[in-house]
């Protein structure tokens, strides 16, 4: 889901409409974080106070812990997932950048790729290295392989982000639509947050407002939340995410904004060099359920879209200067725990 551009793209425009989509990911763990362990992070401190690896030590041994317990209550279910069985050790008194943080940091991977099975189809993609944290050098690595785990971890009951709560949303509708059977919950699930879907229309088309194509990129209301884009038979899911625009593609998610900026054609030339195709392309596992089969989905009549004023999506703060501050006090408020 990530575009490859040119270096003329760079000098142009250097991934802003990216990095809004790491700041929406961010945001989204950062406030899932707060209601687990009642910690104080937000998205402009969210690289700081996990930095030093201890609340990603707890996290590990929480999800562990919540993993046994869905053994011991649905065993037969159990036996069909991967599970994880054995917890970290973890230092709550590390500071920023010392080995003691390190430590903490490689053994969180280590438990991820052992316990988690998070490891090896896409490494480029799933897993971050200890510097990509300490020294901020892989932001995206890091913050995806966050969501990856979230993934998983819902699956044996573990309360999950906002996004992963849209994904199974997503995967349940189209699962109705192909008349397969519901997706095994045997534990009860917290709640979802209701669809935010008012707006849905509106925010849309502001997106497409910038489109300067003689005759403008389609992208057609086929229902609620499902949309037809291009001169192709392609549908997407789109979300509404706090104040983001968020498309389901790929098996992970984008902003509107970023996947617009790779598939709409004046903006592909405005980037590249050379002009992009028209018809986007999504992976064709994209936003089917698991344990079933690749299809185009039914297209319905279009409904027409709205209009609204343009506006563009918040950027993230500055990167605060109060290094470990942050990081310190939620390991004590761990340690508490």
């Amino acid at each position: 889901m990530w575009g490859t551009m040119g270096t003329a793209a760079r000098s142009i425009r250097p991934y802003q409409s990216s990095e809004q989509y790491l700041y929406a990911v961010k945001e989204d763990l950062a406030e899932w974080l707060k209601e687990l362990y009642d910690l104080d992070i937000e998205v402009g401190t969210f690289m700081e106070v996990l930095e030093t690896g201890a609340v990603l030590c707890s996290h590990a041994n929480n999800v562990t812990h919540v993993a046994g317990e869905f053994a011991r209550a649905c065993p037969g279910v159990a036996r069909h997932l991967r599970l994880p069985t054995a917890g970290v050790t973890c230092n709550l008194t590390a500071q920023p950048g010392t080995f003691q943080a390190r430590d903490n940091i490689s053994n969180f991977i280590q438990w991820c790729r052992k316990e988690m099975d998070i490891k090896g189809k896409m490494p480029d993609v799933l897993m971050f290295e200890t510097e990509d944290l300490v020294l901020r050098k892989n932001e995206k690595n890091f913050v995806l392989c966050l969501l990856e785990l979230a993934r998983r971890a819902a699956r044996f009951g573990m309360r999950a982000p906002t996004l992963v709560q849209m994904e199974e949303e997503i995967e349940e509708e189209l699962r109705q639509e192909l008349d397969l059977p519901p997706a095994d919950t045997p534990l009860a699930r917290p709640p979802r947050k209701p669809r935010d879907l008012h707006n849905l229309d509106q925010m849309v088309q502001r997106g497409m407002d910038r489109c300067t194509c003689p005759i403008q990129f389609p992208m057609i209301k086929i229902s609620e939340g499902k949309y037809r884009v291009g001169d192709s038979d392609t549908l997407i899911f789109v979300r509404i995410l706090r104040e983001h625009v968020m498309v389901r593609v790929g098996g992970g998610w984008d902003t509107l904004e970023h996947y617009l900026d790779k598939h709409d054609p004046c903006r592909c030339t405005s980037l590249c060099e050379s002009p992009c195709p028209q018809t986007p392309w999504l992976c064709p596992w994209a936003g089917v359920p698991r344990g079933s089969t690749p299809g185009k989905t039914p297209a319905a009549p279009a409904q027409g879209r709205s209009t609204a004023p343009s506006t563009r999506p918040t950027r993230a703060p500055p990167k605060s200067t109060q290094q470990g501050d942050k990081s310190s006090a939620a390991g004590a408020r761990l340690q508490e725990r």
